[in-house]
């Protein structure tokens, strides 16, 4: 679980819009840049290098 306080300051390193935690797929996506970044250890890896892109199903769900 990641702390609130650390959420509620990252922003997503491409666009700087901000995250949205999916705890099940243990990362932090991005609608604005359509990327979501791993969460690993309890770490996020917020990298653009590392991230993954998203489907457009996955951008949509997180209207």
């Amino acid at each position: 679980m990641l702390d609130k306080k650390l959420l509620n300051i990252l922003v997503c390193p491409v666009s700087k819009a901000p995250l949205h935690y999916i705890k099940e797929k243990q990362e932090l996506q991005c609608r604005a840049s359509g990327l979501a970044y791993p969460i690993r250890d309890g770490i996020p890896v917020m990298l653009e290098g590392e991230a993954r892109k998203l489907e457009p199903e996955e951008i949509e769900a997180l209207d």
